[in-house]
């Protein structure tokens, strides 16, 4: 069960998104703060995902939880993307959770975690 791309493959099909940060969205992949040339995503998994919903003997989907960031020069940017990807994930059932927002050295982070179930049949 690969998470991390399906959320991958959920928000790059967002034409905004993929607009924004095309080339600049890693998996636990931080870049130096002065490196910020345009938006960053970077997906984190938090945990691993965890056999759900059972039925028959078997599990029917995947509990998963992970925090996605956004990194920008720019803070409304950054919290459109921001945005913009818990109006993808909320299409894929995962709902927003706690995350910090931070400013330091002129960089806008904005950290969401997101708890969502993923089914079977939509494995990657």
């Amino acid at each position: 069960m690969d998470d991390l791309k399906f959320i991958y493959e959920a928000i790059i099909a967002d034409p905004f998104i993929k607009d924004q940060a095309s080339g600049r969205i890693k998996y636990y992949e931080y870049s130096a703060t002065g490196d910020v040339t345009g938006p960053f995503i970077i997906i984190d998994g938090i945990d691993v995902p965890k056999p759900s919903d059972f039925a028959d003997n078997q599990w029917l989907s995947y509990d998963c939880l992970v925090q996605i960031e956004v990194w920008s020069k720019n803070r409304l940017i950054t919290e459109q993307i921001a945005n913009k990807i818990r109006d993808v994930l909320w299409q894929k059932g995962f709902k927003q959770q706690s995350g910090p927002r931070e400013y330091a050295d002129g960089i806008f982070r904005d950290a969401r975690r997101y708890r969502g179930k993923v089914y079977r049949d939509e494995i990657i």
